[in-house]
């Protein structure tokens, strides 16, 4: 199912600046809730484990709380999206380290060159490829988000349908006849959850893109 665009949207700044601010627990909730699949996604992709990939997640937070202040605002300097990405590999990095620390002694004379060594080991995709495949991950994040938000909102019949037809890919016929309903109210569900679901969505990237 594809709900949003390929087309970027500029970076709501306020929302970032907002970030500065550690106090500030709904907009660190929501950024939460918006990035931490993406993030714990991107650390299981390089090979960590579960419980590897939910440590990215915790230190990754910590990191851009402790350096958003950092972020600038000239687009030139690159985007929140490419920060974060960065920012989730050296942290990726540093479970790799770690692996390197409790399995064997490292070389005094190479330990400098460890963050070096450990980024090159995390498996992915190089040069135009990896901003691909990171851009794919963002949408599909993004989309999730907001179907997770848009599903506490609604009522639960009605999200009911709209995931039997539209995710589950039933026929209309048999989400109609499953819940007990006419096919037209399993369309009708499924138009109104779906607009609601790209309108979150494009809040969401508005946002954070």
């Amino acid at each position: 199912m594809t709900l949003l665009t390929q087309d970027s949207i500029p970076t709501r700044y306020s929302l970032l600046s907002r970030l500065q601010n550690r106090d500030d627990q709904e907009s660190w909730k929501d950024f939460f809730d918006t990035y931490w699949r993406l993030i714990y996604s991107s650390a299981l992709k390089s090979g960590l484990t579960e419980s590897e990939a939910q440590d990215v997640v915790q230190e990754t937070v910590i990191s851009v709380a402790k350096d958003i202040h950092k972020f600038k605002r000239d687009r030139a300097l690159g985007s929140f999206k490419g920060w974060l990405r960065n920012v989730t590999r050296w942290r990726i990095a540093d479970q790799l380290r770690k692996r390197t620390r409790h399995g064997q002694v490292e070389n005094p004379e190479s330990a400098g060159e460890s963050r070096a060594v450990d980024i090159a080991q995390i498996p992915e995709p190089a040069g135009d490829e990896l901003e691909s495949v990171w851009e794919a991950d963002w949408q599909a994040n993004l989309l999730e988000a907001a179907i997770e938000k848009v599903k506490r909102s609604v009522k639960e019949e009605h999200f009911q349908m709209f995931d039997l037809y539209v995710i589950q890919q039933w026929p209309a016929g048999k989400v109609a006849r499953t819940l007990g309903v006419n096919v037209g109210q399993v369309y009708l569900a499924k138009h109104r959850v779906s607009a609601l679901i790209k309108k979150e969505a494009r809040r969401l990237e508005e946002k954070w893109e």
